[in-house]
């Protein structure tokens, strides 16, 4: 038998394989890999071989949306030396010591992401002018690959061109500014709102008008996702919607989902225009916190008869854990709400951000709300192709390591009534949970926490075991064929916690839940080419850019060398002359 290592051949024998892509419901069949890529086969005398009887095999998990690098991140840590004396990382022959529960360190989130069979998330705020901290911090975070989405709804830049109806010129800028932070997909948060907020306000609707810059949130999520069309990005655009965390936020959710209903997708989003994120947070119904209820049925009906838009849950899981956003309104008013102590942050003529440290209790009517929220965007959302896609918006409704029990809750719903006993029982009214009986089969699991996200992400690589895919996979030691998800929902949880296999492009990384072997990920960015023309427009910025940053125009890009593993995706620009 061959060795495991790095670029060897792989066998993987008798697993009952789940692959959406592909159309594999539970199939028992082998997977073949060599050089790090799905392939037709391999001989099993040149083969390293895994027997997967009675396993579940998957493509690695894909998280479209995570807090994992950067100065918020990083400042998270700081403010948080409680977290760090729990779920303390040990030092092994392989992997190094890390601690921290909600805000681990680096090296301790890429084991822990392996260890689960992760092997795929986006870092989805990254602030431009401080990504040079977030690549450092994205180089330091073993075995998975990760792309970052830089920060450019409220960007000064941004908002003069489309005030000004320069749509083309500010998708050379935005170009521009992909190339410059090594980024892969716009961010929107809270759009004219995080401008608002360096004059202490914020906005309440899709037609406020930003002070100073005669632009209104709608201009803005229109205009970048007209940017996103003529740029031919992988992803959509990546919203995060105004008023979130707000009582009565679902009309502005529903309202931003249909704003950009007539604007075309790209080459790898097909018709898709928008993807909002962690919708949890915005599907609050109610005036007030003492109203305040569950709205996530119009939201899924929304996403159910529009195929323009997809999302992802943003699951609350009870238990401690540490909020960070761009959104720095919404953490002031966090902070306001609880007491607890409190990051603000401008960052300069781009966005802001706050960290404030969080306990969703399952006694607080509101919180019990939230988790019921995120489970029933899920389960009333007819399509797992459109979502809701699997995520925490780690940390901030929990840390990304409580993926199992949220793939508990969809699967079974007697393990739903467990935890349903023991919330507030105020709650119980303001939900819809109790009444769905839907439980996921592991098939919809597997689009809901891979292909989905992958295809969303336009990762053609990702997401699948399809010949010349990834040699990324996920096993799991439990049997379909015997154990019923819905009763024994306990053995599932177990199962996704503990990967009995991950394999990174085609290096074995854990076995039995153990870290074997920790190499260096990948961070994908997109480089778009651009006419002569419009480059042109980015260098005429520079005088502009002398009087509003600190940072010299020059300085400002991070050169590719600086990422550890770096895979650029090219795409061409729709410009005209």
């Amino acid at each position: 038998m061959a060795s495991p290592g790095a670029g060897g051949a792989i066998l993987i024998k008798n697993g009952i394989v789940f692959d959406p892509m592909n159309g594999i419901n539970g199939e028992r069949m082998d997977i073949a890999i060599r050089d790090g890529k799905i392939v037709e086969d391999v001989p099993e005398k040149e083969a390293y071989v895994i027997d997967a009887s009675g396993m579940i095999v998957m493509p690695g998990g894909v998280d479209i949306h995570a807090h994992i690098a950067g100065p918020e991140v990083n400042s998270g840590r700081l403010l948080r030396p409680e977290d760090h004396f729990v779920d303390v990382e040990p030092k092994t022959a392989v992997t190094r010591a890390g601690v921290g529960r909600s805000v681990p360190s680096t090296w301790t989130t890429g084991y822990r992401y392996a260890r689960m069979g992760w092997t795929y998330v986006s870092n989805p705020s990254m602030p431009p002018l401080e990504a040079r901290h977030t690549h450092e911090e994205l180089n330091d975070t073993p075995i998975i690959d990760k792309t970052t989405y830089p920060l450019l709804g409220d960007c000064w830049f941004v908002m003069e061109f489309l005030a000004a109806g320069m749509v083309e010129e500010c998708a050379a800028y935005v170009a521009w500014m992909l190339w410059a932070t090594k980024g892969y997909a716009i961010k929107l948060v809270n759009p004219g709102g995080l401008e608002c907020w360096g004059f202490g306000h914020n906005v309440k609707s899709l037609d406020d008008v930003v002070p100073y810059f005669n632009i209104t949130p709608r201009e803005i999520i229109r205009g970048l996702a007209r940017v996103n069309h003529l740029l031919d990005l992988p992803h959509t655009i990546h919203v995060h919607t105004n008023r979130l965390g707000q009582p009565g936020n679902w009309e502005i959710t529903v309202q931003t989902m249909d704003c950009v209903r007539d604007i075309p997708g790209t080459s790898s989003t097909g018709k898709r225009s928008i993807h909002v994120t962690h919708v949890q947070f915005s599907a609050f119904g109610g005036d007030d916190w003492a109203s305040m209820c569950s709205m996530a049925a119009p939201i899924a009906r929304y996403v159910n008869m529009h195929d323009h838009v997809t999302i992802d849950m943003g699951a609350v899981v009870p238990g401690d854990t540490t909020t960070m956003t761009a959104d720095g309104p919404f953490q002031y008013g966090l902070h306001e709400l609880t007491g607890n102590k409190w990051i603000n942050h401008d960052v300069e003529t781009e966005t802001s951000s706050g960290i404030v440290p969080y306990r969703y209790r399952r006694k607080s009517l509101v919180n019990a709300v939230q988790w019921a929220i995120g489970l029933e965007l899920a389960l009333l959302v007819e399509d797992p192709w459109r979502g809701a896609f699997i995520t925490t918006d780690h940390p901030n409704g929990a840390p990304f390591t409580t993926y199992p029990r949220v793939v508990e809750w969809l699967m079974s719903a007697k393990a739903r009534e467990r935890t349903l006993k023991r919330v507030h029982r105020g709650a119980i009214k303001r939900m819809v949970l109790p009444s769905i009986d839907r439980e996921l089969a592991f098939y919809e699991i597997a689009i809901l926490s891979r292909a989905g996200p992958a295809r969303a992400l336009g990762l053609e690589g990702k997401g699948h075991l399809g010949v010349g895919a990834d040699a990324d996979v996920a096993i799991y030691a439990i049997d379909p064929e015997r154990v019923d998800p819905s009763r024994d929902h306990r053995a599932v949880r177990r199962a996704f916690e503990r990967a009995a296999w991950t394999i990174k492009e085609g290096q074995v990384v854990v076995r039995d839940g153990q870290v074997v072997a920790a190499p260096e990920g990948r961070t994908i960015w997109v480089h778009v080419e651009l006419p002569e023309w419009a480059q042109e427009v980015v260098h005429s910025i520079g005088e502009a850019w002398t009087k509003r940053y600190t940072v010299s125009f020059e300085n400002y890009p991070i050169p590719e060398e600086y990422l550890a593993r770096p895979h650029k995706v090219v795409r061409k620009a729709r410009l005209g002359s």
